[in-house]
C-alpha cells in the first residue's frame, strides 16, 4: 500500500476532524484494539483535535494535533496503527515473528510467506484469518511491519505454502518516511 507512497504527491487534503467523527474513531480504536483501553487517552486525547489526512487511492491517515501519524485506513476499512505508534505500544497487535532469512524480503515490501512463519526460529500468536498483526523479526524487539493474515494460524502451519501475511506497512516505506503533518 505504501511501497511507492510519496507524501508530496499523494496527500490531497488535511482537515481537523469534527468532534463526532473523533468520538467515532476513538470508539473504533477501542473496538479493534481492546488492549489499549488503559492508554487511549495517551493515543487519542479527548481535548486534542485529530487531523484527517486525505490521500489518493482512498487512503486516510489519522494524525495527532502535533502532526504525529497514528493510524491509517483505506476507504471505510479497518484502522491500522502506524509503525511509530506500534513501537510505542507494542502490545497493541498480536505478534508474528519471522526468521532472519525473511527480514530483507519484508523490508523490501514482500508479503510474509508461510515457511518464514513456521521455521524453527519463527513464532506465531494464534489468530484467525484477516487479523491485523505486527510482524516482528528474530532477535529484534520492535515491529518491522504491519500486516493482515491471509490464513489462520492453523492453516499456516498445516499448508506451509503461499502467503501467510499481507505486508501493509513496513519500515522505510513511504508512510514511515512521511514527515509530521502540519
Amino acid at each position: 500500500m505504501f511501497k511507492k507512497f510519496v507524501a508530496k504527491e499523494m496527500v490531497t487534503n488535511v482537515n481537523n476532524a469534527k468532534s463526532s467523527v473523533q468520538k467515532g474513531i476513538r470508539s473504533q480504536v477501542l473496538d479493534q484494539f481492546p488492549h489499549v483501553e488503559d492508554y487511549i487517552d495517551q493515543i487519542l486525547p479527548k481535548k486534542e483535535a485529530l487531523k484527517l489526512v486525505k490521500c489518493q487511492e482512498h487512503i486516510e491517515i489519522l494524525a495527532s494535533q502535533s502532526g504525529e501519524l497514528l493510524f491509517f485506513r483505506q476507504r471505510d476499512g479497518p484502522l491500522y496503527p502506524t509503525l511509530r505508534l506500534l513501537h510505542k505500544f507494542p502490545f497493541m497487535l498480536p505478534h508474528m515473528r519471522v526468521d532472519k532469512g525473511a527480514i530483507g524480503f519484508v523490508l523490501s515490501g514482500a508479503n510474509i510467506m508461510c515457511p518464514g512463519l513456521t521455521s524453527p526460529m519463527a513464532r506465531m500468536t494464534k489468530v484467525d484469518k484477516d487479523t491485523i498483526v505486527a510482524v516482528m523479526a528474530e532477535g529484534k524487539d520492535t515491529a518491522l511491519a504491519v500486516g493482515i493474515t491471509k490464513l489462520s494460524t492453523e492453516d499456516i502451519i498445516s499448508k506451509n505454502k503461499g502467503v501467510g501475511v499481507d505486508n501493509i506497512h513496513f519500515l522505510n516505506d513511504g508512510l514511515w518516511q512521511m514527515k509530521a503533518v502540519k
